[in-house]
């Protein structure tokens, strides 16, 4: 991490009387890890911003223009997406979508449109036939195999995501004989959160495979194959990221072997775009012991960063040292000792960091917790307890 946080919270903290909470931003860094990104990718290949991790309006205004598009989950996903750029384009997913968001994205000139199930491809082409259009989607695919190990899986086995593969040849059937629907592809996101390149880019192989199947089955022109987002953070040890020239270069290597004149092959990452473009900043507002273990009190909480408490693992933080303090009694600190990072809220799951070494901690310093711009703020029960909301700071 540069000075630049660092710098921001030491001069914010000297005009403040209220304890520090805040989500901070480094832009220029989110546009140069998104534009690096979109930069490498084979020429075939498109990358989307999945909103769903990070939907700040000032997030989208800096992504758009450098990634290929969004991809959105509701109506109201698309509305926020609308009001930053009228036409870039949009892909539509989530399982449960009502008739009055299939008629928004229409709309609203979604680009694709992810069929969950056979029902809601019927329902898609009634609603296309009372707009007069034709809709184009994407067969969205609950494959039958084993898959590589990721935080969470939404194919391979049962969930609400998808088509059974095994009902993927009466899907197909059903588009066809729909006059207001275009199958344009497939859109098989099967696993989040993989920290293994290499594996990644044999499941892309493994989506190419199993759609060029389905394609010299039916006759298919298929132009979009949505290999999904998928790619991880890895929270547990920042130095050891997804290794994305790896990645890369193995998928180069697949599509040479597989890709067929006319595809596009899509991604659509969240997590992994804005992630490390973020943290949130918690000052102590107290330490105390108890049964033995450490406890240091921050300002804020999971009902500000759910992310932790939501993934059951322990955040990395970092300390900055404070030295402003206005009390006519000595600071406590802990040195060299294990502490347990928790919030305001009145109950024992609202933690960010469990049973985490600290060289010294004092009361009034700040916990500056990394990699959190993606599902920190945008998943969390903001008003629970009705405590006020974090400052959200955006460094150019």
């Amino acid at each position: 991490m540069g000075n630049k946080v660092l710098d921001y919270i030491d001069q914010w903290a000297q005009t403040r009387t209220d304890p520090v909470c805040a989500f901070i931003y480094d832009l220029q860094l989110l546009q140069e890890h998104a534009a690096r990104r979109v930069q490498s990718l084979p020429e075939q290949c498109r990358l989307f911003y999945a909103m769903k991790a990070n939907s700040d309006k000032e997030i989208l205004k800096q992504l758009c223009g450098i990634v290929h598009g969004f991809e959105a989950a509701s109506l109201g996903e698309i509305l926020q997406i609308r009001d930053v750029s009228h036409d870039v384009p949009i892909l539509f997913g989530g399982p449960g979508k009502t008739d009055r968001e299939i008629e928004g994205a229409i709309e609203h000139r979604v680009s694709l449109i992810h069929a969950e199930s056979i029902h809601e491809l019927r329902r898609i082409n009634v609603i296309a036939q009372k707009h007069g259009t034709t809709v184009p989607v994407l067969l969205r695919v609950n494959l039958r195999t084993s898959l590589p190990e990721a935080t969470l899986a939404m194919g391979g086995r049962p969930t609400q995501f998808g088509i059974d593969e095994e009902d993927i040849p009466e899907a197909i059937r059903t588009a066809l004989c729909l006059s207001s629907i275009k199958v344009e592809g497939f859109h098989l996101h099967s696993i989040s959160n993989n920290l293994d390149a290499e594996r990644h880019a044999e499941l892309v192989s493994l989506y190419c495979m199993r759609v060029r199947q389905w394609a010299d089955e039916f006759g298919l022109t298929v132009s979009v194959l949505n290999a999904g987002g998928g790619i991880g953070v890895n929270y547990a040890d920042l130095d050891s990221q997804f290794d994305w020239d790896t990645f890369v270069s193995e998928l180069s290597n697949v599509l040479d072997k597989q890709a067929w004149d006319g595809l596009q092959l899509y991604f659509e990452p969240g997590r992994y775009i804005t992630a490390a473009c973020g943290w949130y900043a918690a000052q102590v507002i107290d330490i105390k012991r108890n049964h033995g273990k450490n406890y240091a009190i921050v300002r804020g909480g999971t009902n500000h960063f759910r992310l932790p408490v939501s993934w059951q693992h322990s955040h990395p933080f970092e300390i900055v040292p404070l030295e402003r303090w206005p009390y006519p009694f000595s600071r406590t600190e802990l040195t060299d000792e294990e502490v347990t990072v928790v919030g305001q809220l009145c109950t024992p799951k609202d933690v960010l960091a469990r049973d985490a070494h600290i060289g010294c901690l004092r009361i009034g310093d700040v916990v500056l917790f990394r990699f959190a711009g993606a599902y920190g703020w945008s998943i969390s029960h903001h008003d629970f307890l009705s405590h006020p909301h974090p400052e959200h700071i955006f460094l150019p």
